[in-house]
């Protein structure tokens, strides 16, 4: 049997987002044991020029919704990204997750020919379904789910490999 594009989708964002709750659990009470500000983990970066941890989890998470939603044929929702707190990033991950979770197979699969068309800084391209997924969404969405982890790695939360998997 050939592996469909709900397959290569939904189920792996969903587990990524899992993992993602698990380790911003595991980062706020961290912050509340060591007492100090979460803000210092909410604003850490790896380097000056990347993004803090606060939006590689937005990211992380568009790039869970856009792509479900596009290859659906939908526009995807816009979501503020106003997220101050653990708790409210936390809440954001697991509304990604929700609203992946709720395309089934058969708004999914069939896809891989769609036209989707994306605009980035004001330039439109278009590229097909499946190419999107493999060559795009599941490469972005791991690159902000792995800074994200490494950012708290990097800062003494206790987090592995079953965490990050979503495996815990």
């Amino acid at each position: 049997m050939s592996l469909t594009l709900h397959q290569a989708s939904a189920p792996v964002f969903a587990k990524g987002l899992k993992g993602l709750a698990t380790v911003l659990r595991k980062a706020a009470a961290h912050a509340e044991a060591k007492g100090f500000d979460p803000a210092a983990l909410l604003q850490a970066r790896l380097f000056p020029d990347m993004f803090p941890l606060v939006r590689q989890v937005q990211i992380c998470t568009d790039f869970a919704k856009g792509p479900i939603a596009r290859l659906a044929g939908e526009e995807p929702p816009a979501w503020n990204d106003d997220e101050t707190t653990f708790e409210q990033l936390i809440a954001r991950v697991e509304k990604a997750a929700a609203f992946v979770a709720a395309f089934g197979p058969d708004r999914i699969d069939g896809a891989e020919d769609r036209d989707i068309t994306l605009v980035r800084r004001g330039e439109t391209s278009v590229v097909k379904g499946q190419t999107y997924l493999l060559e795009q969404a599941i490469p972005n969405f791991y690159f902000h789910l792995t800074t994200a982890y490494a950012i708290l790695r990097h800062n003494g939360v206790e987090v592995g490999k079953k965490d990050y998997l979503g495996l815990t």
